[in-house]
């Protein structure tokens, strides 16, 4: 269920959007939804809201898609591979697939994200060692619904809230850095550290180690932790961070449908 709060706070943000978009004069508006949107009951009072709001019409995509479209917007960045594993740890749901530059070899949507975890499991601040361990088995579980995926020869690469912020965290910086962010490589023994270093902290002493962690700071373990365990179950020695996601993705979309639409004519 989307509360009436959480609404109004996206509608919030579509407020500066479309300020945004009239500034750079957009000559089209795509408002997309994913696993929150997807799960909640009442997602039509919520595409409504921003259809009245704005006159933009509310897409949510389907899990097969949102990873489709994350998998092409994430290579979009990275050069040379011609083989890749992308995960997308969302909040709701955690995206694997795998493919290579262009073809989609496999693909899942994992019923666990960063805020569905802690909401589940890690309820307590820093969460006990008993609600750690309850954490992993739900997400082991889901793993397996992708044991059957071939990763061998793939390149792991992660989009996203969570591997940003464990890069940005990982070089101990205090604010967010494109530079620093865009193609970062991450080794599993970094990502099990820092695992084990945000199971330790509250959500406050997470928030205090850099600005990223604001807004994120009460989330981040239980995305670590997804991260740790998608790398430890399929034997990824690395993960390489990119910066794009679903959104390059839909723009790709819509750059081959103008281009299709054009050859056509």
């Amino acid at each position: 269920h989307l509360s009436r709060e959480a609404m109004h706070r996206v509608l919030a943000v579509l407020h500066d959007y479309r300020l945004l978009c009239a500034h750079h004069a957009a000559e089209k508006v795509l408002v997309v939804g994913t696993s929150a949107a997807r799960d909640a009951h009442n997602r039509q009072e919520f595409a409504h809201l921003i259809q009245k709001e704005f006159g933009w019409e509310l897409e949510v995509l389907s899990g097969n898609d949102e990873a489709y479209w994350t998998y092409r917007g994430a290579l979009s960045g990275i050069d040379a591979i011609e083989r890749a594993t992308v995960v997308d740890i969302g909040g709701g749901s955690t995206e694997i697939t795998v493919g290579t530059r262009r073809t989609i070899l496999h693909t899942v949507s994992l019923d666990v994200g960063s805020v569905r975890l802690t909401e589940r499991f890690l309820v307590a601040d820093p969460p006990t060692p008993a609600q750690i361990e309850a954490a992993i088995t739900a997400v082991e579980e889901e793993l397996a619904k992708a044991q059957s995926f071939e990763f061998r020869h793939s390149t792991l690469v992660g989009v996203a809230g969570t591997v940003t912020s464990l890069a940005i965290l990982a070089q101990g910086l205090e604010a967010f850095s494109f530079a620093a962010v865009a193609n970062y490589r991450l080794p599993f023994e970094r990502v099990d550290h820092l695992f084990k270093q945000l199971c330790g902290m509250s959500s406050e002493e997470i928030r205090q180690r850099s600005r990223v962690m604001e807004g994120r700071s009460d989330v981040i373990t239980a995305g670590t932790l997804i991260l740790r365990e998608v790398m430890a179950h399929y034997d990824f020695k690395e993960i390489i961070v990119s910066e794009r996601g679903v959104r390059y993705g839909i723009a790709l979309r819509e750059w081959e449908r103008w281009k299709h639409e054009k050859e056509i004519d």
